[in-house]
């Protein structure tokens, strides 16, 4: 069996070129548009750098503009053409904007909506400024990019697109203290399926719902976690993430980036309004 990863372990590992799936698709060239949302850091990173790799021309967005640019040079060092734009997803002139000028630079055919924040909380104790924010951030804001990029996929050569939406094991399975990443994670399931179900096949969406990933926000949850139930950093990480998994180790950023990528490929055209679970078996019931 695996090591019990350790919290002081737990960092965001770096991506290498040989860590890539590169996949055969005529879609995947520089004229159409991947446009990434939370490209700053971990997942939304990984996938960003991971679009550009597959040739697509690749649109980071993220509030946190320092960070985005790290992303942006990662991308481009591996010969892969990104741009990141500032973006708060908590302001629809900042998401018109983004898409407009995605626009330009070829055909919207991919987007992946990945961008989210975590607070830990019971419900009774919540703080209803941090629902509405997270809300805002991890279900509206999917929503209206949708809203957005969806008329640019049907006005594209073939008339195809797909959204991609990360959810969670949370979105197959509560945990206390998350009540509203649960909620928002459910939500991104039934986004998925409402784009499929309107999509006619041809702009289709699917979500993507993993354990604990080496991200900043999962890795960051620990001391809060540990906090809220009353146990040790080491308890949460042994007992509370890596407990139920059958797999007694995070996945790495790039392992879901390759995910998502997959899942916008040819390869995956009966990926439609599905989930794809892969998760080391921590929903099993048995």
């Amino acid at each position: 069996m695996e090591e019990t990863i350790k919290p002081e372990d737990a960092k965001e590992p770096t991506i290498g070129s040989e860590d890539i799936l590169i996949l055969s698709d005529p879609q995947f060239n520089s004229s159409n548009v991947c446009i990434v949302t939370g490209a700053g850091t971990g997942i939304g990173r990984a996938t960003a750098i991971a679009a550009a790799a597959n040739q697509l021309m690749t649109i980071g967005l993220d509030i946190n503009e320092e960070e985005g640019r790290k992303t942006q040079k990662l991308a481009r060092d591996m010969g892969g053409q990104m741009v990141f734009l500032p973006c708060d997803l908590s302001r629809d002139a900042d998401m018109d904007k983004a898409v407009t000028e995605a626009a330009k630079l070829g055909a919207i055919k991919y987007l992946a909506n990945i961008a989210g924040i975590q607070h830990i909380d019971s419900v009774e104790n919540f703080p209803m400024d941090k629902y509405d924010q997270m809300q805002s951030l991890m279900l509206r804001a999917p929503f209206y990019l949708s809203k957005l990029a969806i008329p640019h996929m049907k006005k594209s050569n073939d008339g195809c697109g797909v959204i991609a939406n990360m959810a969670s094991v949370h979105a197959h399975i509560c945990t206390k203290n998350k009540p509203v990443y649960n909620i928002t994670k459910f939500g991104l399931r039934a986004l998925s399926q409402s784009i499929s179900a309107e999509g006619e096949g041809r702009v289709r969406s699917f979500t993507l719902s993993t354990g604990f990933v080496k991200t900043p926000l999962a890795l960051n949850q620990i001391n809060a976690q540990a906090t809220q139930r009353g146990i040790t950093p080491e308890e949460v990480v042994r007992d509370v993430m890596m407990g139920t998994s059958r797999i007694k180790e995070m996945m790495s950023p790039i392992e879901v980036a390759n995910l998502m990528l997959f899942g916008f490929s040819r390869f995956a055209k009966y990926l439609v309004g599905g989930d794809m679970l892969f998760d080391g078996g921590m929903v099993l019931t048995y």
